[in-house]
């Protein structure tokens, strides 16, 4: 609210003729932890850490964690940024692939129309989320969708790509090393996705650093995908929650720099943003096999589901 204020205030102070360069002094970005006890800050965008060596306390501790199905727990957290981000649920996922098995799911009809949703899902699943970004209504890069590749990789910086194996171990793998992993026939599934958020050390990519290289102030609802250092698949989606779970699909939240700060503090190493805005949905079912749901308004042409070993 303070940097939406400033802003304000310094357009006005422009289009008076004073100096520009009071925009310059605006506060950087700061996230916060919203409990009980008010707001704890725990990132800022100045003093961002370049790598992640392990998870953030302050973020950790906040999170109230749930049994979920056999291999899948969620949690809840709620955070303060700037502007649009005032107001930011994190439901966050951590599933273990040792327990149960990925596949991906291929979500374009005969007629080019993109019809996953996480209303497919069949009883036996106990986690699902859309997966990769898209171009018209074809998933963008490589996929490998049960068993069969569906489409070649993509080209561009910062991609990365979620892997799983014949024996169903899960890999994050940067996109440039596809040309030669895709000829193994061990693959039973895999997608690619962009922009890479954290590398396989917890490093944010210098294109994520200040100075950023992308669009690096866009606020939107946000969704990533990951591995943390006990090899469990963290996924994270963030909801508005200024109005209910009503209002949670709203696109507004955090940015990409915020984002990789996130999936950071969690305690992943290794990280990339999935399709998020109005397409970001999660499924997770809990330990009764009652399914916990936060839906998108659109469907996708990718889904990732996990069922129990």
């Amino acid at each position: 609210m303070i940097r939406t204020a400033a802003l304000v205030l310094a357009a006005a102070f422009v289009a008076a003729g004073e100096p520009a360069t009071f925009v310059a002094a605006l506060e950087p970005a700061t996230l916060s932890v919203r409990g009980a006890n008010g707001r704890t800050p725990w990132w800022r965008e100045d003093r961002a850490p370049v790598q992640w060596e392990r998870a953030h306390p302050v973020v950790t501790r906040a999170v109230a964690w749930h049994r979920g199905a056999p291999g899948v727990e969620w949690g809840e957290l709620s955070l303060e940024g700037d502007g649009e981000a005032w107001r930011t649920r994190v439901i966050i996922a951590r599933v273990d692939p040792r327990r149960v098995r990925f596949d991906v799911q291929w979500g374009v009809d005969s007629a080019a129309q993109s019809v996953w949703s996480i209303a497919k899902a069949s009883a036996n699943v106990n986690f699902a989320v859309n997966a990769g970004q898209f171009t018209a209504t074809l998933p963008w890069g490589w996929v490998v969708a049960g068993g069969q590749e569906r489409l070649g990789p993509g080209r561009g910086p910062l991609s990365s790509a979620f892997i799983v194996d014949r024996a169903g171990t899960v890999r994050v793998v940067d996109g440039d090393t596809l040309s030669v992993i895709r000829r193994s026939s061990d693959i039973a599934a895999a997608f690619q996705s962009y922009p890479s958020l954290l590398t396989g050390d917890g490093t944010v990519p210098v294109a994520l650093r200040t100075p950023c290289a992308i669009n690096c102030t866009h606020r939107d609802a946000r969704l990533a995908i990951g591995l943390d250092r006990n090899g469990l698949v963290l996924v994270a989606l963030t909801r508005f929650d200024a109005g209910g779970e009503a209002l949670g699909f709203i696109p507004l939240g955090l940015t990409v720099p915020e984002m990789a700060a996130l999936m950071g503090a969690l305690g992943a190493r290794q990280a990339m943003l999935l399709d998020g805005g109005i397409s970001a949905q999660m499924l997770v079912r809990d330990a009764r096999g009652a399914a916990r749901t936060w839906r998108g308004v659109r469907r996708v042409p990718l889904g990732l589901v996990a069922v129990a070993r």
